[in-house]
């Protein structure tokens, strides 16, 4: 009797530092606590200054426009998430793009990012694996879950290659949510 006490402690001991991995490791990876912690982001519409010419000058450069414009919208639809807001492809007045998210609300999730893609927007689970299937350009980390936020769209990028746009969980390669951008 001994002896077979002698074995089990040893096997107990591995058993509960194995379960005790394996729970870390889940923590970490699924981060469940997320789906409980709403963050808010309340940026305005960015402005530029106009430039030291066209100050100088009194009037805005001839190819700039005095204030935002609208180049093309969507609504979110969710996927893996129940998602909803408005995304917005807007032009500033200095020439540059910003896509901007307006009344977002969707759940927390680990590893969330903003996507420009080509990809169709399908309604449900169609729709939670297409987009990173052809070809999509990262605009940055989701800053926060809820509310309205900007994401500054690269100079060099042509806007018509892009249709659409998602809230994509890099960790789990899932959309949260996603929406077809339409010119306004």
């Amino acid at each position: 009797m001994e002896r077979e006490d002698g074995r089990r402690r040893p096997l107990a001991i591995v058993a509960v530092a194995v379960a005790v991995v394996v729970v870390a490791a889940g923590l970490y990876w699924f981060q469940p606590w997320k789906l409980w912690q709403d963050q808010t982001v309340s940026e305005a519409l960015p402005t530029t200054a106009p430039s030291t010419s066209a100050a100088a000058s009194g009037a805005p450069a001839p190819s700039e426009s005095p204030v935002p414009r609208t180049l093309a919208q969507g609504n979110l639809v969710s996927h893996e998430h129940t998602t909803t807001g408005t995304a917005k492809i807007v032009r500033l007045p200095d020439g540059s793009h910003t896509l901007r998210l307006e009344g977002l609300d969707t759940s927390n999730g680990p590893d969330l990012k903003v996507w420009l893609t080509d990809a169709p927007v399908k309604e449900g689970k169609a729709g939670w694996h297409v987009f990173d299937d052809g070809k999509y350009v990262g605009l940055g980390k989701l800053k926060g879950n809820k509310g309205d936020q900007n994401y500054p769209i690269p100079a060099d990028l042509k806007l018509s290659e892009y249709t659409s746009v998602t809230i994509w969980c890099d960790r789990f390669d899932v959309s949260f949510g996603a929406a077809r951008l339409t010119a306004t």
